[in-house]
Order: structure tokens, then sequence, then C-alpha cells
């Protein structure tokens, strides 16, 4: 897949590339929403420090230039409200996505999801993939509601969060011909 735009604008949600400035609202946006994503995510469960945030800027920054992954900060009337990434796999990508607590229930995570499948197929992946615990039922909803296919189920990379099972459903959308 050739590398996405740093920016997506769509009036007033903002998807753009990761800055080493975004660190400060980084660290808070996380800290604030510990317990909602410390349930499903391993690098929130014990604090969420300036050189996390730091370690998470320059790990995006080196991916990007890559070509691995391309992160975004997701925001809402320019206020942080979450984080989508681009995985290269093997002949497509794969999105992961998290929202801090306030933003949940919105359907921002839908039209990141949308916009950056869309997006990933215009710049040549052959198929986007979604994972998540099979007790995430919100984040399954997601490629559910945009027409993805469950393809399989699969044991979950470990260390596990709290709440997850260990068991991972896979949804796959593939480029249309």
């Amino acid at each position: 897949m050739e590398t996405p735009a740093e920016t997506y604008r769509e009036d007033t949600f903002t998807l753009a590339r990761w800055q080493f400035a975004d660190e400060p609202e980084l660290v808070a946006t996380v800290t604030g929403s510990l317990e909602h994503l410390g349930a499903w995510m391993i690098w929130a469960t014990g604090g969420y420090s300036a050189e996390d945030g730091a370690e998470f800027l320059r790990t995006t920054r080196k991916n990007w230039e890559s070509g691995e992954s391309h992160d975004f900060a997701l925001r809402v009337d320019g206020v942080l409200a979450g984080s989508v990434g681009v995985m290269a796999r093997d002949g497509g990508v794969e999105i992961g996505y998290w929202l801090a607590r306030g933003y949940t229930g919105r359907g921002l995570i839908t039209r990141a999801v949308r916009l950056l499948t869309a997006e990933a197929f215009r710049l040549g992946a052959g198929y986007v993939e979604i994972r998540h615990d099979e007790r995430n039922v919100r984040s399954g909803a997601v490629p559910a509601r945009l027409g993805f296919t469950r393809v399989r189920t699969e044991p979950a990379e470990k260390p596990l969060a709290p709440a997850r099972t260990g068991t991972d459903h896979v949804w796959r959308l593939t480029a249309p011909r």
C-alpha cells in the first residue's frame, strides 16, 4: 500500500498524523481514560506517563517512515478523542483503534474506519482486517456495521489486558474489483 495523506478532514472531524507536540494532550487523554482503556489494552493498565507518550510518538514516527504503520490522532472540534492505526500486513492492512471515555457511542470510530478503509483500497491494499477480543462487543460492532465479514477466531497475543478472554475475532473486507 502507498503512504496515506498525513491529514484527513471532514467538518469538525480530523485524522492527523501524530506529532511530537501532541505528547501532553496524548498523555492527559489516556490518563483520563485509563480505567476505560486498560480493560482492553495492556499498555493502559499500569498508568501512562510522559515517557510512555514520548515512546509511542517516537515509535509512530519510525513506523510511518518505514511504512510499517500509519497512526492518526482522531480529533473532534480540535480536541483529541482517540487514535486509529493502519498497520501493513501481507497484501493488506489491519486497522486498530481506541477512544477516550467521553467519546464512545458517537460513531467516531465507524467514521474513521470507513474513511481509512476507502483510502487503503485507493492506495492499493487488497484487504482490510480488524481484530478485537470476543468480549469487546462495541469494537466488533464497527466492522459489522461497515460490511466486514468475520473470517476467523484466533488466540490473542499475550500479555492480555484484564477484560480480555484471549480469543480474538478477526473481520475482513476485501478490496472491490
